[in-house]
């Protein structure tokens, strides 16, 4: 790979890797419990039994004061206490995870520039297995999903702006990759040097694959052949040239979603058509955190399409908003800070109570109570030591 694959990566933890190294190198491994810095005292806990679920945690191990793996915890979902648990070791440059519908295996995207996606066997008593790596055919692979048939694991090569189909086995290990799509045109976007695929993702009603690519301001429709696992491009949709769209996430209905551009800073609501794939943004709408660019990562919507929040890492916050019209409108409410350092990734509990932020550059993990009637969100308690923490998935 050359040179310009490395720049890429670079690109993608521009702001964040600088900033990890100087806070995380001072951070003990995932596993460790001591509170981070402070913040909003700890909410007082429920009464009744403790029930500690599954988190796991996905950094960047060739980063400085990065971590060595998949870091492991648990978290109790009445009060969002995070308790560190250990590490899965040997797994290259984990920066986003996704799991199996099953709930057996969990996948990681190898971020490097030989890019590649590995499967680790999950097991109740934390013994957990790596399966094995499999190439993406492309550079810094940045986002994976799992097909809701289970039979697929999809991945988005940001640094080549290519995106891979892999099979998936009985046993959730990987197979040999079926299909390697680069997005050709259109051309990239003001101040792009080629196409970026930052997401690929199968839309609710489970007929189309949708990719969204920073460097060409396009999301990308497929149709996925689940006999031969290829895939074939049906539709594309741009926005406003120089947007950046980053992460698009979308409505319980199916028939909305909405998209997180990160270069100019804003939101676009979309209409989709499940019947053609098709995706028509609308107009752009402010993320909350005023002039200049925040850098939005990711949105999440609540399981009842009541509510959407905002990961906004240049502003440290999380914007909320309320969801109109059956989830074609977005109403922007209030941000509150997100009480770290460069919100990468955010992820809802499949409770809904609690909404958890990966920061990035100060290495820990905040966690919030979601009131479900209002939408508004409470901190839980100090941040979770993590290195570079950019992805944090509870199970």
């Amino acid at each position: 790979m050359g040179t310009g694959n490395g720049a890429h990566i670079g690109r993608r933890r521009f702001l964040g890797g600088l900033g990890a190294a100087a806070t995380a190198a001072v951070l003990p491994a995932c596993g460790a419990s001591e509170p981070a810095s402070p913040s909003p005292a700890p909410a007082r806990p429920s009464s009744g039994p403790r029930r500690a679920r599954p988190l796991f945690l996905g950094t960047y191990t060739s980063a400085e004061g990065g971590g060595t793996g998949i870091g492991t915890a648990t978290y109790d979902d009445r009060t969002g206490h995070i308790t560190g648990t250990g590490v899965v070791d040997g797994v290259a440059d984990p920066s986003y995870l996704a799991v199996h519908p099953s709930g057996r295996t969990l996948y990681a995207a190898n971020e490097r520039e030989d890019g590649g996606v590995t499967a680790v066997r999950l097991a109740e008593d934390g013994r957990h297995q790596v399966l094995g790596t499999r190439s993406t055919g492309g550079d810094a692979p940045c986002h994976l999903s799992v097909h809701p048939s289970g039979r697929w694991l999809l991945s988005a090569n940001y640094g080549s702006g290519s995106v891979a189909v892999h099979p998936i086995g009985a046993s959730g290990a990987l197979g040999e990759r079926t299909d390697l799509v680069a997005h050709t045109a259109p051309p990239p976007g003001p101040g792009q040097d080629g196409p970026h695929a930052h997401q690929i993702v199968t839309s609710p009603d489970g007929g189309h694959v949708l990719a969204v690519d920073l460097g060409n301001d396009t999301v990308y429709t497929y149709r996925l052949d689940t006999s031969a696992g290829r895939l074939a491009r049906v539709s594309h949709a741009t926005v406003r040239p120089g947007a950046g769209p980053r992460h698009l996430t979308f409505h319980p209905s199916g028939r909305f979603a909405y998209l997180a551009a990160e270069v100019d800073n804003t939101v676009v609501v979309c209409a989709y058509d499940p019947r053609t794939g098709a995706l028509r943004p609308g107009a752009p709408q402010p993320t909350g955190t005023g002039p200049g660019t925040s850098y939005p990562a990711q949105l999440v919507v609540t399981g009842d399409g009541a509510y959407a929040y905002l990961a906004n890492r240049g502003h440290n916050s999380l914007t909320r908003y309320a969801v109109e019209a059956g989830g074609a409108r977005l109403r922007l409410l209030d941000t509150v800070p997100v009480g770290g350092d460069f919100p990468r990734h955010i992820a809802l509990s499949p409770s809904g109570g609690l909404l958890f932020a990966a920061n990035q550059r100060s290495g820990t993990v905040t966690v919030f109570h979601v009131d479900r009637r209002t939408g508004e969100l409470r901190s839980a308690g100090r941040g979770f030591k993590s290195p570079v923490a950019v992805c944090a998935l509870p199970l």
